[in-house]
């Protein structure tokens, strides 16, 4: 397993967890939980968010909390894409959204969201194919089935995906304890 290059390579893609999908999610309240820690990382350390809704007019938009999280003026948040291909490096509009980001010296994605065996899965793949490391937050994924979670898990691994917990990334990037980042961070770690 690689760690983070460089801290200051990382972007956040949060992949459609939404007001009609996330209910049908078996460790919902994780992945949100989860998902709002790394959105508040990104805040802290000043990386780009990007966030993907599938369908929108018929799963619903991006969840009140996720929403509330990716407003803060501090969050460097590049879009919203509206979706209907599984794969988020699909759409024109994602993809138009890399190649500033990879301008700007952004390379490592790190991947929340659901559903962990499709979207997930299928952006993961198209960007190892772009060239890019890829970090996916373990527990910051999810599907309906856990089977399904668990499987995909197993074969992003041999993929030479980056799967860890979503405390392991956060204390590789703060990298110290007593910094001003770490305290940032440490009421979402308690």
């Amino acid at each position: 397993m690689l760690k983070i290059a460089d801290k200051s390579s990382v972007f956040l893609v949060v992949v459609d967890i939404q007001e009609k999908l996330l209910p049908t999610i078996y460790n919902k309240e994780e992945v949100v939980e989860n998902t709002i820690k790394l959105i508040k990382l990104a805040e802290t350390l000043k990386f780009p968010v990007v966030v993907t809704e599938q369908y929108p007019k018929g799963l619903g938009y991006t969840i009140k909390e996720i929403e509330e999280a990716i407003s803060s003026e501090a969050v460097d948040f590049r879009g919203k894409v509206e979706k209907l291909t599984f794969s988020c490096v699909r759409e024109p509009k994602f993809t138009n959204i890399l190649t500033e980001l990879k301008k700007e010296g952004y390379n490592e994605p790190v991947i929340c969201g659901i559903e962990a065996h499709i979207c997930v899965y299928q952006t993961i793949m198209d960007l190892l194919d772009r060239g890019y490391t890829v970090h996916l937050a373990l527990d910051a994924v999810g599907s309906r089935k856990r089977e399904n979670h668990v499987s995909i898990l197993d074969y992003l691994l041999q993929a030479k995906v980056n799967v860890k917990p979503t405390e392991t990334l956060i204390f590789e990037m703060l990298v110290a304890s007593g910094t001003p980042d770490f305290k940032k961070m440490l009421p979402y770690l308690k």
